[in-house]
């Protein structure tokens, strides 16, 4: 037997307190949680326990479900939620974790968006006995501890092959070893100009993101925008062996990021308006999976940072890009470095697939689970 009852009937819910500016630290022992999908930094003092629900309560994210299981501050954009009878705090979890895309959905406010807890207690809740909380209960955690597992093995070997990829790109002064700068290997050209909002409505050709750039050290081709371009108008393709750059950002260390293109691009693609490329000299003398790992090594990235200036957006100085300088090892050199780093990255892609299926595994059992008559 099943009963139906308004959300408001089984949970309380209460918002967090705004945290010192001064007293936020970039490490410390409790994480500070605004609702988002990462700490927003760290405390030392907390002002919530841990296993507890916290949903995000204001921006783009209002509305996400997130599981916190160790104490922890609670932020002013934060909801917590607290079970009021002897609901199971993690049956009422997995519940809200089905209903996210309706929290998010009903989020409300023209500038800054956010989640209003009336239209959280409005939500219907099945309610079975406690012996069937706890049978749903024990079939969706062994998915999301698996999913958990998963992910902390993502973050081991990213850092394995963060450690070998500077370890082994850390070539300056060495036998054998050439220095160049960027601004050697090719001409600079910008992205998309003199485009408006609606250009990217429906357009009649692609164009690389922003994101795309950021996020991957090698071009993901499956993943672009579209454009509108009209004929014979002249903007710039993108190319195989073209290095892609993101031109600014929020904070200097996340400005100029790098991406190589490294397949045969069948149709016209152009790169948007906030980041630049180059187009190599002498492609057949540079090894693109080289440059793909090398231009995000630790110290590369570092002398990118440096060439970037600003207040509150940092840009990047093309002047002091180009003279940024990396190691240029011989072409057999490369292609091993390139073996031992792509070994690592293969690993990575494939245990992304896992976590990406487990993921669709738990979300298929968990509506399934949850869907009463």
């Amino acid at each position: 037997m099943v009963e139906w009852k308004r959300l408001g009937e089984v949970i309380s819910v209460h918002t967090g307190s705004q945290l010192n500016r001064n007293d936020m630290l970039e490490q410390g022992i409790c994480p500070v949680i605004n609702g988002g999908r990462t700490p927003s930094g760290y405390t030392n003092e907390p002002n919530e326990n841990g296993n507890s629900i916290t949903i995000s309560q204001g921006g783009e994210s209002a509305g996400f479900v997130n599981w916190i299981d160790c104490d922890f501050w609670a932020g002013a954009h934060c909801y917590v939620v607290e079970c009021l009878d002897d609901t199971s705090k993690r049956y009422v979890y997995h519940f809200l974790k089905n209903s996210e895309h309706e929290l998010m959905a009903s989020k409300q406010g023209a500038g800054i968006p956010g989640l209003n807890r009336k239209n959280l207690y409005k939500l219907d809740i099945p309610v079975p006995s406690i012996s069937e909380q706890t049978r749903i209960v024990g079939i969706l955690d062994t998915f999301t501890a698996s999913i958990e597992n998963l992910k902390q093995q993502i973050a081991q070997r990213r850092k394995q092959y963060e450690h070998y990829r500077d370890q082994l790109l850390d070539l300056e002064g060495k036998e054998g070893v050439e220095m160049k700068m960027l601004g050697d290997l090719g001409p600079y050209f910008g992205g998309l100009t003199g485009k408006t909002k609606e250009d990217f409505v429906e357009g009649n050709a692609k164009f690389i993101t922003y994101m795309n750039v950021f996020a991957n050290p090698a071009l993901d081709i499956t993943k672009t925008g579209t454009v509108k371009i009209n004929e014979g108008e002249k903007q710039n393709k993108v190319q195989k062996g073209d290095i892609l750059f993101t031109g600014s950002s929020e904070t200097p260390e996340e400005a100029g990021m790098s991406c190589v293109v490294m397949d045969e691009l069948e149709n016209d693609y152009y790169l948007n308006s906030f980041c630049f490329g180059i187009h190599l000299n002498h492609l057949e003398q540079l090894n693109l999976g080289y440059l793909k790992h090398i231009l995000r090594s630790d110290n590369v990235r570092k002398g990118i940072a440096k060439s970037a200036s600003g207040v509150t957006r940092f840009n990047i100085s093309k002047a002091r890009f180009g003279k940024v300088s990396f190691p240029s090892p011989s072409f057999e050199e490369q292609q091993r470095i390139v073996s031992i780093l792509d070994t690592f990255e293969a690993s990575i892609a494939n245990l992304e697939q896992q976590l990406a299926q487990r993921e669709k595994q738990y979300e298929y059992y968990r509506n399934k689970l949850l869907k009463f008559d």
